[in-house]
């Protein structure tokens, strides 16, 4: 079965916001505050690369779809 562009876009921006979200709440679980503060920042850099993927996503097939109705 073949997967399409479109299709693996959203698979990782789902990946990447729960990233997001795991790192976040380890970050306010973990007592070693340099350890926290790392998985602080690596939410951060999921954040970035999910917002980038949506940006993507939007540009090059969801106003591609919105143009056909």
């Amino acid at each position: 079965m073949d997967i399409t562009t479109k299709e693996v876009l959203k698979k990782k921006i789902l990946d990447a916001q729960e990233m997001v979200r795991d790192y976040e709440v380890y970050s306010k679980k973990i007592n070693d505050s340099e350890i926290a503060d790392l998985f602080k920042n690596y939410a951060e850099e999921c954040g970035i690369q999910a917002a980038n993927l949506m940006k993507i996503l939007n540009n090059k097939y969801e106003d591609k779809n919105n143009n056909k109705n």
